[in-house]
């Protein structure tokens, strides 16, 4: 997937990249029959209050796309009309048109084509883009948009170049590897795609200045807690640069080492081996 880069004619553009989109996205505006309103909210609640730091209204104004992760139109073909570009998620959308005229998002596996058919069902080949239960999916499979629980839509490996793979499947549970490296167990009643996720290239944009990456993430700049007095940061004060703090929250949750699951969570005894560091892909 190409990049496309800057002429350096300014400091911020320098190095600076980004998707090059109209080799990649076959239309450049939404179904409208398929958009919601995405307010902003500026990091404040329902009573106005800041709850959460740095984010703010700034940046163009944004509309949800519906998208399927559900995927429970069985047997009906669909042809893929367009690729496009959701503004809410790292992964580029496919646009269906089922053969009743019904049009859904979805989320567009890697080398998925216009004028491609796609199918939903148990019984369904597997191809790029169709979906079916993990109990109908061959062993050694690549697969995204992965359910957790039966009918509830997919939850997991939804991200740009995300893929998992299925390695067993034992009585009611399948076994899958995530792109963490995590294994799990995944009931086999659960729905996935099969295929990997488009936009390989998302991690390799250089976004190349600051004010870029505040409408692109909603998000102001943030003053390192090491910088700030002892008032206001668990990390604050001491002499020069104040080596020696303990890395934590503003509210004292630890950042380094610091456990963030509950040691009472429902689908622990799901997992069979936890992530190792920092996510990798699976290949």
């Amino acid at each position: 997937m190409p990049l496309r880069f800057y002429r350096p004619i300014t400091a911020g553009l320098r190095g600076a990249s980004v998707i090059d989109y109209k080799k990649e996205l076959t239309r450049g505006y939404p179904e409208k029959s398929l958009l919601e309103k995405l307010p902003s909210t500026g990091g404040r609640n329902a009573h106005g209050r800041i709850t959460m730091r740095a984010i703010t209204s700034t940046g163009r104004r944004r509309f949800y796309r519906l998208i399927d992760f559900k995927r429970l139109k069985d047997n009906i073909p669909a042809t893929v009309e367009s690729i496009e570009y959701d503004p809410n998620r790292s992964a580029f959308i496919a646009l269906l048109v089922y053969a009743d005229k019904e049009k859904r998002y979805i989320l567009a596996p890697l080398g998925i084509k216009v004028g491609q058919t796609v199918v939903s069902g148990e019984s369904v080949e597997p191809d790029v883009g169709n979906a079916m239960p993990l109990k109908s999916m061959p062993l050694g499979s690549i697969i995204h948009n992965v359910e957790l629980q039966p009918g509830a839509g997919g939850k997991m490996i939804r991200a740009a170049g995300g893929q998992g793979r299925l390695l067993s499947k034992d009585g009611e549970y399948a076994v899958i590897v995530l792109p963490s490296t995590e294994i799990r167990k995944v009931p086999v009643e659960c729905r996935a795609t099969i295929g990997q996720l488009g936009n390989l290239d998302h991690a390799n944009v250089v976004v190349g200045k600051a004010g870029r990456a505040i409408f692109m993430l909603r998000k102001r700049p943030l003053t390192r807690g090491i910088a700030k007095n002892p008032v206001d940061h668990p990390m604050g004060g001491g002499s020069a640069k104040g080596k020696g703090h303990i890395p934590q929250s503003p509210s004292g949750v630890l950042a380094k080492g610091g456990k963030t699951r509950k040691n009472k969570a429902r689908s622990n005894n799901q997992i069979i081996r936890r992530r190792k560091g920092a996510a990798v892909q699976v290949v």
